[in-house]
């Protein structure tokens, strides 16, 4: 699982021309998974899948990004009082070690994917109520503000 967070003064993100999900100060995290991220096989994928999303949620929350009153990065989103943009990104799990074309072997299938993502929002929204999602699968347009530029690369 990959999210990339970026911390932004505004996001927002379109489909077919309308405002689906928009923040102002926050974090708007692209979100991709991998094939290696479902339990298949397992004794109970459902546990393992749900461990790591939750995982992710809690780290995403928690990690600190926005600057305390020293200009340090000390402050989560929550503490900061923004917001969170999840965007369903599949193309962050491409294999791009080879040629000038990427892969997507590495990546879930879109059924897969698309029940983890819904399932991740859940997991980020019970914890935060401040959460707004794109809608997987669509042609979205996503806009934004970095704030810094900053950008983190999480993935477990």
């Amino acid at each position: 699982m990959i999210c990339l967070l970026q911390r932004v003064s505004e996001a927002s993100v379109s489909v077919d021309g309308s405002i689906i999900g928009s923040i102002q100060h926050g974090l708007m995290v692209l979100v991709g998974f991998e094939a290696s991220d479902m339990a298949e096989g397992r004794d109970d994928p459902g546990a393992v899948e749900q461990k790591l999303l939750q995982r992710m949620a809690e780290r995403l929350l928690a990690y600190r990004v926005f600057s305390d009153a020293q200009d340090r990065m000390n402050l989560n989103v929550v503490q900061a009082g923004g917001s969170v943009l999840l965007v369903p990104q599949f193309t962050l799990a491409a294999d791009t070690s080879k040629g000038l074309r990427p892969g997507f072997h590495t990546a879930a299938k879109p059924e897969q994917a698309q029940k983890l993502f819904q399932s991740f929002v859940v997991a980020v929204a019970s914890r935060y109520d401040e959460v707004q999602q794109g809608r997987f699968g669509a042609d979205m347009k996503v806009s934004l503000v970095n704030d810094g530029p900053v950008t983190f690369w999480l993935q477990l």
